[in-house]
């Protein structure tokens, strides 16, 4: 597929974090809140972005450019891994702001629900709502991968397949935590092989990111195509918090989604042997050639599963 150009300049960026990174100052709010907003400003000038700002920029770049963000699931507002905090609540008051949609100019809006638990039915009406509204960036995440079990049938009968068998195009998101992080049967796993089956002729996308930039370029190019196909991806849970899964805020500014992140001439030409990762496997096993000095293995990531990126 052709390049799309999902690079926003550093001032924009620069005013959502200033805003999102900013308390209303009337309110009273808990001691651990303000430190979680207030290191969104930090992380943003030591030039370490975490996978939550990723996110919140991505979200924020889109409601400046006109698009609205629509997200619901099971403990969204904060995140089941508390890393997201898109909705902050007033400790006296129980008044509650999404700060995005205090972003001076901001052209789009912010809804996020934590909905309950019946997979079924939210999934269905999240379909419905990308149908009527494809410019609205429509987020339904799981609060484990494997919970979308309970969705499973709009997701084989009409996700999947909806546009071959009604043409309806349809831009819902949906993101799986997917684990593989030993939290037992019921928390490890979106199971990314059942997912894999659903692909064909071109009917969906499908990533893996290992980095927020990445994340932040595949969300804003959901958007700034010019057709909708509904995004599935294998979020993470450790890189949350990972020290070396950050980006620089050049990587935001500069550049597009890379379906496939290769390594440097240099490592090419030692390697004997490439290995291709995606997620997490690309940190569990970039450590074990940093600790033992080995360079002749090359660890390509593969970010986007499908559609499958051949040529690069």
């Amino acid at each position: 597929m052709k390049k799309v150009e999902t690079g926003v300049d550093r001032k924009t960026l620069e005013k959502i974090t200033a805003t999102i990174s900013k308390l209303p100052e009337d309110e009273n709010f808990f001691r651990k809140i303000k430190k979680l907003i207030l290191d969104r400003r930090k992380m943003f000038d030591a030039d370490k972005l975490d996978w939550a700002m990723g996110e919140h920029l991505a979200y924020g770049s889109l409601m400046m450019e006109g698009y609205n963000v629509r997200m619901s699931g099971q403990d969204v507002e904060r995140g089941t891994f508390s890393h997201r905090h898109a909705v902050v609540k007033s400790e006296n008051s129980e008044h509650e702001f999404i700060l995005h949609n205090l972003i001076d100019g901001v052209k789009g809006k912010m809804d996020i629900y934590n909905s309950h638990l019946s997979e079924y039915g939210v999934v269905g009406f999240e379909y419905g709502y990308a149908l009527a509204q494809p410019q609205t960036l429509t987020i339904w995440e799981a609060q484990f991968g494997d919970f979308s079990n309970g969705a499973q049938i709009m997701m084989d009968q009409y996700i999947s397949a909806g546009e071959d068998k009604w043409k309806n195009q349809n831009g819902l998101v949906k993101l799986l935590p997917h684990g593989y992080e030993g939290q037992g049967a019921e928390h490890s796993s979106a199971r990314i092989e059942r997912y894999l089956q659903l692909c064909a002729k071109d009917n969906m996308f499908m990533a893996n990111c290992t980095t927020p930039a990445n994340m932040f370029h595949l969300l804003r190019r959901q958007m700034l195509v010019n057709y909708r196909k509904p995004l599935v991806v294998f979020t993470p849970k450790s890189l949350l918090r990972y020290p070396k899964a950050v980006s620089a805020v050049d990587e935001l500014v500069n550049g597009h989604f890379q379906e496939v992140i290769d390594v440097d001439g240099d490592a090419f030409a030692k390697a004997e042997t490439q290995v291709f990762v995606s997620g997490k496997f690309y940190y569990d096993l970039l450590e074990y050639p940093e600790e033992n000095n080995r360079t002749d293995v090359a660890l390509v990531r593969l970010e986007q599963l499908f559609l499958l990126p051949i040529e690069q």
